[in-house]
C-alpha cells in the first residue's frame, strides 16, 4: 500500500527536515472501485511532502462516507494522529484503504475534514475526463525530452549494450536525467522483452526488457514507452537502461551510479 504523506510507521522518528504545502487544485477528480464512484469533488487539496508522492485530499462531503468504515488502524504522524477506515462497495472489501488526520496539528490544518485514499488500493482516478495513472499530477514537476548528439553508451558486465550519437534526453524534476536510445544503436540480440510493465503519469506506460551477458541475466533492466502520452511525445519507441544498474558512458565519460529507489527495487 502506498504510505500516505507525512505518515511513518509506528516507532520511526519522522525526519526533521519534512516539509508540507497544501493547495487547492482545479482538476475534477474522481476515484473509483468495484464499479461505483466514492469520491467525486472539483474541490480537492492538494497535499505534497517533501520526499513523498503528492495526494488528494477530498472533503468530506464529496466522498461517499456511507462505503467506510473506521478501522482500528492508527498512524503516528508528524502533525497529529491518522486514522484510517476500510471501504466497502457491494462484496468487496478494502482494509485500511482511506485515512485522515481528524486533528491536524497546526502544518496540516488546512485539510482537517478530508479523507484521502490509498492510490493503489482504488481500482481507477480520474482528473477531468482522463484516467490518470500511478499519482497525482504534481504540478511542479517538469518533464523535458531533448534531442542530443552527445556520445551515449551503456556497458554491462563489460559489455557495450548500446552506443549512440542520437539519444533524447530526458529531464524530469527530482529524477536523475535518462538517456533514451534508438532501438537501431541497441545491441536488441541481447535484450529479452518480458511480462513487466509500470506507469507514469507523465509518460504512459512503459514495457521492460531483461539483458543477458553470457550466462547472467539482469532482470528488467531496460524499458521504453511504445505509445507515450501525447505530452510526451519524443521518446516513442526508444529504449532507456537504469543508470543505477548499467555503467553509463557520456562523451567518454563515467557517469555517477544515482542514489534512487530504483538502485533496488524490483519491476514485476
Amino acid at each position: 500500500m502506498t504510505q500516505p504523506a507525512a505518515i511513518r510507521p509506528t516507532g520511526q522518528e519522522p525526519p526533521p527536515d519534512s516539509r508540507f504545502e497544501v493547495e487547492p487544485s482545479s482538476r475534477w477528480v474522481r476515484v473509483e472501485l468495484g464499479g461505483a464512484i466514492i469520491a467525486d469533488s472539483k474541490r480537492v487539496l492538494l497535499l505534497r511532502e517533501h520526499g513523498q508522492l503528492p495526494v488528494y485530499c477530498f472533503p468530506m462531503a464529496d466522498v461517499r462516507m456511507e462505503l467506510l468504515t473506521p478501522a482500528a488502524t492508527r498512524a503516528p504522524a508528524l502533525h497529529g494522529e491518522a486514522s484510517f477506515w476500510s471501504v466497502r462497495v457491494g462484496q468487496r472489501v478494502v482494509t485500511d484503504a482511506a485515512w485522515a488526520y481528524l486533528e491536524p496539528g497546526t502544518a496540516l490544518r488546512q485539510i482537517a475534514g478530508h479523507v484521502a485514499f490509498a492510490w493503489d488500493l482504488m481500482d481507477h482516478w480520474y482528473e477531468e475526463a482522463e484516467e490518470v495513472f500511478a499519482h497525482p499530477r504534481d504540478p511542479y514537476a517538469r518533464v523535458d525530452a531533448l534531442a542530443s548528439i552527445r556520445q551515449v553508451r551503456v556497458v554491462v558486465d563489460g559489455i557495450t549494450v548500446a552506443d549512440s550519437n542520437r539519444s533524447y534526453l530526458l529531464f524530469e524534476t527530482g529524477a536523475p536525467t535518462r538517456y533514451y536510445v534508438p532501438p537501431a544503436d541497441v545491441r536488441m540480440e541481447l535484450l529479452t522483452p518480458t511480462e513487466a510493465h509500470t506507469r507514469c503519469p507523465y509518460k504512459g506506460l512503459a514495457s521492460y526488457w531483461s539483458v543477458q551477458t553470457g550466462e547472467r541475466i539482469h532482470e528488467n533492466l531496460a524499458w521504453s514507452y511504445a505509445d507515450p502520452i501525447p505530452e510526451c511525445p519524443k521518446i516513442r519507441g526508444l529504449i532507456a537502461f537504469f543508470n543505477e544498474k548499467v555503467d553509463l558512458f557520456v562523451d567518454g565519460e563515467l557517469q555517477e551510479r544515482p542514489a534512487t529507489k530504483w538502485r533496488t527495487r524490483r519491476i514485476v
